[in-house]
């Protein structure tokens, strides 16, 4: 049973979703850039998501909000059964290139083009922000067997770091109404469903290691609202991003840093009637 089965008018109205416009037109710009700028995500994480998935035989698992495909490589050492799933079409075109061989599908979260109960696991990482509604999570709950597990993943800068929360502090008023993680936001659809129960919470550490203009001043460059801006301020933000990491480090935009990350991630079940 489904347990917030939209209307099927009500259904019908929400067939076409639009995305934010940081989302769109960020996104869609910025793909490349994403692709080569934003970290990776911590070997860690395998072991943890295979205690939560418990399951001897490979799990089917869909990569949902997939992006460029950066999160794959933690599924494909958890199964060779992958599914990767994102709208935005200069996103996928780069995963697509990176990972040939994963199925990937072009839509959106709320219209998810597979079968009723036919996926182990549900894996939105860097993603669940963007569409953290009733409808989302919805088909979630009706692709996903009994029991199968949503997964929720996010790399977020370490801001205990004086200069990483400096940046941090510098980027706040440009976000506007973009979704955020860290506004918490996303829980709250949450309380408005009973159909999944939250199972674990765990944060792990990581760095990213390059020169400063690659893993702070463009990764920042990549951030969807920042990357929606007009080139010249992108550029005058760059310009301020490494300014910022020579007063507090002394490091040079040619200099190597680690950029500290927390990636916080949780775990939810998909409960059914008895």
């Amino acid at each position: 049973m489904l347990f917030y089965r939209c209307p099927a008018d009500k259904k019908a109205q929400n067939m076409t979703q639009f995305l934010h416009p940081a989302a769109e037109q960020g996104f869609s710009t910025a793909a490349e850039l994403y692709q080569q700028v934003r970290p990776s995500y911590p070997q860690a994480l395998v072991t943890w998501l295979k205690n939560q998935l418990k399951s001897d035989a490979a799990p089917v698992c869909v990569d949902l909000g997939a992006g460029t495909g950066k999160f794959l490589p933690i599924l494909q050492q958890l199964s060779p059964h992958v599914i990767a799933v994102e709208p935005v079409a200069e996103m996928l075109a780069q995963l697509q290139q990176h990972y040939p061989d994963v199925q990937s599908i072009q839509a959106y979260s709320h219209t998810l083009p597979l079968p009723d109960a036919s996926v182990d696991a549900v894996c939105c990482a860097q993603s669940f922000h963007w569409f953290a509604n009733l409808e989302t999570l919805n088909e979630i709950y009706r692709v996903l067997k009994p029991g199968g597990q949503l997964l929720l993943i996010w790399n977020q800068r370490d801001t205990s770091i004086d200069w990483v929360k400096a940046l941090a502090e510098h980027i706040a008023p440009l976000e506007g109404d973009t979704p955020r993680f860290h506004s918490g936001q996303w829980r709250q659809v949450f309380s408005a469903a009973t159909g999944f129960n939250a199972n674990a919470e765990a944060t792990f550490q990581q760095s990213q290691s390059g020169t400063v203009e690659q893993v702070v001043s463009k990764r920042l460059l990549s951030t969807s609202f920042i990357a929606a801006l007009p080139e010249h301020q992108q550029q005058q933000l760059k310009q301020q991003f490494e300014q910022i990491v020579l007063q507090y480090t002394g490091k040079q935009p040619q200099q190597q840093i680690d950029f500290p990350y927390l990636t916080h991630v949780y775990s939810f079940t998909k409960i059914t009637e008895q």
